[in-house]
């Protein structure tokens, strides 16, 4: 869902070399490439926040929050005390929640929004899909026998598979689940992408799998697993993408960096 776009002047001072505070809110490969192309130009005072999901993120050349911020509220808040220039939401596409934060803050303060928006995957010949649209619908297409199943979808929703006990898993996440409840027969592979799509076959293969579960997380880092599932000829349970909020429609990060720095002429920008 897209967000009502009107053009948006920011405040600017006569004097040209007051850096723009920017906000990059992140999490994604393209959150980390916005920061490189930000750090250093003299024009931008950008920071980048985090949502703390990772355990262990991986460090960024610019200032860096960790944390949430308590809700749109909070997050307006936030941005009327740092005096913030503009907001970019370069969270991942099932990242609802920050994005809704961030589409209303940005409407109560007047500061200008864009939002890094990766395109989805779509089949391909060969391809076996089977789309549903949460964790808990993917657990209940394994269906009732005993599978070896990949799950490529983070750590924070593997509870989902507990009421699917007969199933054998291989969890490939950032960092240990912290989850309470868990299937009894799994096993985690800590790893961070980018990966290979030979290496993901043969993964694939040395575990024996009969089907992947992955969110439609888009973009080329984890990919691989869908082309080795193709190769393979195995079936792919496919989660769905939430309805995410956006303000102003960008597909990369220099698009991000033409949309706020280009001359940085008054009233160029667009936001919610």
């Amino acid at each position: 869902m897209d967000s009502q776009r009107v053009p948006v002047q920011f405040a600017r001072s006569p004097v040209m070399a007051i850096p723009l505070r920017v906000l990059i809110l992140g999490g994604t490969t393209e959150a980390s490439s916005l920061a490189r192309l930000l750090a250093g130009d003299p024009r931008f005072a950008a920071t980048l926040s985090l949502a703390g999901r990772t355990l262990t993120p991986m460090p960024q050349p610019i200032a860096t929050r960790i944390g949430g911020f308590g809700g749109a509220e909070g997050l307006a808040q936030f941005l009327r005390a740092q005096s913030v220039a503009a907001v970019v939401d370069a969270t991942h596409p099932y990242a609802d929640q920050i994005s809704a934060n961030a589409v209303a803050a940005c409407a109560r303060t007047g500061v200008p929004l864009a939002s890094i928006v990766r395109a989805a995957w779509h089949p391909l010949p060969g391809d076996i899909w089977q789309n549903v649209p949460t964790a808990e619908a993917a657990a209940i297409a394994l269906g009732q026998l005993p599978r070896r199943v990949f799950l490529s979808l983070g750590r924070l929703e593997l509870h989902a598979f507990a009421p699917a006990p007969q199933h054998h898993y291989i969890a490939r996440t950032i960092d240990p689940p912290q989850q309470v409840t868990l299937p009894p027969d799994i096993f985690f592979l800590q790893a961070r992408g980018p990966f290979d799509r030979a290496a993901e076959a043969k993964l694939l293969r040395d575990e024996k799998i009969d089907v992947v579960v992955s969110k439609n997380s888009g973009g080329g880092a984890t990919y691989p697993k869908i082309e080795a599932a193709r190769e393979l000829g195995l079936p792919v349970v496919m989660i769905a993408r939430p309805d995410k909020p956006a303000g102003h429609i960008l597909r990369s990060p220099e698009e991000a960096v033409a949309w706020f720095g280009h001359e940085r002429a008054p009233g160029s920008l667009r936001g919610v």
